[in-house]
């Protein structure tokens, strides 16, 4: 995983979710906020923070400076994956597959998010295990870290055989 640097990108937000939490004390109950948000260019650049603070705007402005800090580059192939892949984070799965032009985006809640933010077209996903936005969220940046341009994998790979021997 590759993480990018913010500059010169056009970055726009999206919250996936916000949550009150209380912390209980001797006079009562304190509230404060966790806010998990996404940010991407829609052109292959994405990240995922998580931000807390005891106003909504204060966690939303955290969560961004934190989805700054590890930005992806998402390899594209004529707006899909290059190919399928499974992240997982916590007890989250999302099994992601690249769709044929037309396709549109096949995806719920956090992960839709995500995907679109990254600037994905087409594409069918699958989430299993537990539906936590936050573990939604991470597995998905976790799949479309895996993955790998045609390039990347021919350096791993070495030349094919009928290269080699020429």
């Amino acid at each position: 995983m590759k993480i990018v640097n913010p500059e010169g990108l056009d970055l726009k937000d999206r919250v996936v979710h916000i949550s009150r939490v209380a912390k209980v004390v001797k006079g009562g109950r304190r509230f404060s906020f966790s806010a998990v948000v996404v940010i991407g260019d829609a052109l292959g650049h994405v990240g995922t923070g998580l931000g807390k603070a005891n106003e909504v705007p204060d966690a939303i402005r955290k969560a961004v400076q934190n989805a700054r800090r590890v930005l992806i580059k998402v390899p594209l192939v004529e707006g899909t994956l290059p190919y399928e892949v499974i992240g997982e984070f916590g007890a989250s799965k999302v099994i992601m597959r690249p769709a044929s032009p037309g396709t549109g985006v096949i995806a719920g809640g956090g992960v839709r998010a995500v995907i679109e933010s990254a600037g994905i077209s087409n594409i069918l996903t699958k989430s299993l295990g537990s539906n936590n936005p936050h573990n939604l969220v991470k597995a998905t940046i976790n799949g479309l870290s895996q993955l790998q341009t045609p390039e990347q994998v021919r350096a791993i790979r070495g030349p094919r055989e009928e290269e080699a021997s020429v």
